[in-house]
């Protein structure tokens, strides 16, 4: 997958550091609003919320935005009621694309995401058409150039990770969901500090995509995350970096 997981590093520097961060903190805050309304306000004892939070840290969220949405999502405080939803599809190149949303109105929600889909060489699928292509797994980024290999290496698999893998300057952690925040505290106090730390849908194959499609494809992709509705996008594209890093 180390067409996407590029797509991916690139897609958080950007959301920290450019006109992006409003969307990003758009899509973390209806995040964390759910995951309080699903499990509680406390994110000791709410897993996907500690998630949501850290995720709003990375993108320099001020705490009283996340205390708010918090409240929110327990009843505290009034809001939106969201709903999630997940749409399917194929784009160019046969690149199956599996897109996870947070919604106050799905009718809005899939139009809009059908609208992306068909101005961009791609089809809505029915549901579980690409979904089965797909895991959910944890995955933990750490800075490549902080850490040697083998010490990284190691310490991931004593801290109970399922896969470690370096791309290009980056290492990527794979953990199963249950174990993910056990595994990312055991490295942490290990004095790992992380890039990135999310559950995402992790594809089980990947499709090679060059010239025209590969870039139809990233112009996909980004018109997906650049809906408000819209949380995440997984693809089991493999594509150049230096493609993807272009059309960044």
């Amino acid at each position: 997958m180390a067409g996407h997981s590029k797509w991916k590093q690139i897609k958080h520097k950007k959301a920290a550091t450019d006109a992006k961060r409003a969307s990003a903190w758009t899509k973390v805050i209806r995040e964390i609003t759910v995951a309080a309304r699903a499990g509680g306000g406390d994110p000791g004892g709410n897993p996907r919320l500690r998630t949501a939070v850290d995720a709003a840290r990375a993108v320099n969220m001020p705490n009283e935005n996340i205390e708010r949405a918090i409240k929110k999502g327990t009843g505290e405080l009034e809001g939106a009621t969201y709903e999630e939803v997940a749409y399917e599809g194929y784009g160019p190149g046969g690149a199956a694309i599996y897109v996870e949303a947070t919604t106050d109105n799905a009718n809005r929600t899939v139009a809009e995401v059908r609208h992306a889909f068909s101005r961009n060489g791609g089809n809505l699928g029915s549901s579980n058409s690409v979904a089965w292509m797909f895991d959910r797994k944890g995955l933990l980024t750490l800075d490549a150039t902080r850490w040697p290999e083998d010490r990284a290496l190691e310490d991931a698999l004593e801290a109970g990770a399922e896969d470690f893998a370096r791309e290009g300057d980056e290492y990527v952690v794979t953990t199963a969901p249950n174990d993910f925040h056990a595994v990312q505290d055991a490295l942490r106090a290990r004095g790992y500090a992380f890039l990135g730390a999310e559950l995402a849908m992790v594809p089980k194959n990947t499709v090679r995509l060059e010239g025209r499609d590969a870039e139809q494809l990233l112009r996909l992709l980004e018109v997906l995350e650049d809906l408000d509705d819209v949380s995440r996008v997984s693809s089991n594209f493999d594509i150049d970096a230096s493609m993807i890093e272009a059309s960044a």
